[in-house]
């Protein structure tokens, strides 16, 4: 019966997983022309792009600890209600933003709301054991992967009616998901297994600090952060990129992401489940790594736009690493501890993904500068790779010891 009942939750959390990065992905593709109406200059824009980027990340820094303590302290699920909601009001705030100050305050706000991955990572680990923890945690990345695959194409398209339709879209969408949450989602942790709530571990910096202690899991952190910066590349420097390059509309790049949520998807819900237990999780999540660093190299150099998509394709054996690695970190962590965990993982991903758009986009602009000594407009995806390789560096040697 419980067993019953885990499945139905995950089949929750997935839902709504889904809906919510729907709402993100919907924004992605129009956010240069939203950003355009305050701003003209092709160097400025890409520079606010990357700022405006950044400072969701900046937000989340300082909101994560926090929320994920809370999710501790007062159960998971009212605290992700809280989130969807108030993301449901950002949306609709930066939509009616006048200035750019406006729409700034907007991103903040999202930033401060954006709890859904922190609680749902330990939502998921409340109800897994170690015969299913990588199978779940997958499947979190599949509702991420249909997520952009309907998202994208959905404000590519929606944004032939005005750069500020898909930002009304998304609330609507994030309001259904808080309906959809506020009926059905059931509470994950168990009374008997929450802890006080304390002020000393919201503090970012020291959580910062604790997780970079030696620690048996620190390896998988770093490795972690890594990943992140790396990641970090696309929703930096994807619109702008392919805009430049291949000269793609809003709803062509809606399309590109969309076929990478489709692949990410099918490779977390699908192959995560037949191949990590053949491989086991060390050995798929170096797999995984390689074919990261690969398909970020391949992105440097693509030179005509149906390569992105065969890059996509052939790099699919990428979607093993996230689901991987959160099953080796949170075997090694306590029950109660999962919120903290995950809370802290947010804050470190965030840190490095604050610093991700502002390198991204100043590279972006060093490669198609007139004058620039390097020129060359895939000189991000180049330095993305390098983070995955020395991603890989660590953790080989980390997990040839265990083995």
């Amino acid at each position: 019966m419980k067993s019953a009942a885990n499945k139905k939750s995950i089949y929750f959390i997935f839902v709504t997983i889904t809906l919510d990065m729907v709402g993100i992905g919907l924004i992605m593709p129009v956010l240069p022309d939203v950003l355009r109406r305050f701003i003209s200059d092709p160097t400025e824009l890409t520079k606010l792009f990357g700022y405006f980027v950044a400072v969701y990340a900046l937000m989340q820094f300082f909101a994560s600890p926090i929320l994920g303590s809370l999710s501790d302290r007062y159960g998971r699920r009212s605290i992700l209600l809280i989130s969807l909601l108030g993301s449901a009001v950002d949306y609709v705030f930066m939509a009616v933003a006048s200035t750019l100050p406006l729409l700034f305050i907007g991103r903040v706000i999202s930033g401060l709301t954006g709890a859904s991955m922190t609680v749902a990572n330990s939502y998921i680990a409340d109800i897994s054991d170690d015969s299913n923890r990588s199978a779940n945690f997958g499947m979190i990345g599949a509702a991420f992967g249909i997520g952009f695959i309907a998202g994208p194409v959905l404000g590519g398209a929606l944004g032939h009616f005005g750069p500020t339709v898909p930002f009304i879209a998304a609330a609507i969408l994030n309001f259904l998901n808080f309906l959809f949450g506020l009926f059905i989602l059931p509470e994950s942790l168990a009374p008997e297994h929450r802890r006080p709530f304390e002020l000393k571990k919201i503090n970012p910096f020291v959580s910062i600090v604790k997780i970079l202690k030696p620690s048996p899991i620190l390896v998988f952190i770093l490795t972690y952060s890594l990943l992140v910066l790396a990641g970090s590349s696309h929703p930096s420097i994807w619109t702008l990129y392919t805009e430049y390059k291949f000269g793609w509309s809003p709803l062509q790049v809606g399309l590109s992401l969309s076929f990478v949520g489709l692949i990410y998807g099918v490779s977390q819900a699908v192959l995560t489940k037949k191949l990590v237990p053949i491989w086991g999780e060390n050995k798929a999540l170096i797999i995984g790594l390689i074919f990261n660093a690969i398909g970020f190299t391949l992105y440097a150099f693509a030179t005509h736009g149906w390569m992105v998509y065969a890059i996509m394709l052939g790099s699919c054996l990428a979607g093993l690493t996230n689901p991987c690695l959160q099953s080796i970190m949170t075997k090694k962590v306590e029950a109660n501890r999962q919120g903290e965990l995950q809370g802290d993982l947010v804050a470190l991903s965030s840190l490095a993904a604050i610093a991700a758009p502002i390198l991204y986009t100043a590279t972006f602009n060093l490669g198609i500068r007139p004058d620039s000594p390097i020129p060359f407009a895939g000189l991000p995806y180049l330095i993305a790779a390098a983070f995955v390789v020395l991603s890989w560096i660590l953790l080989r040697r980390r997990l040839s010891n265990e083995a």
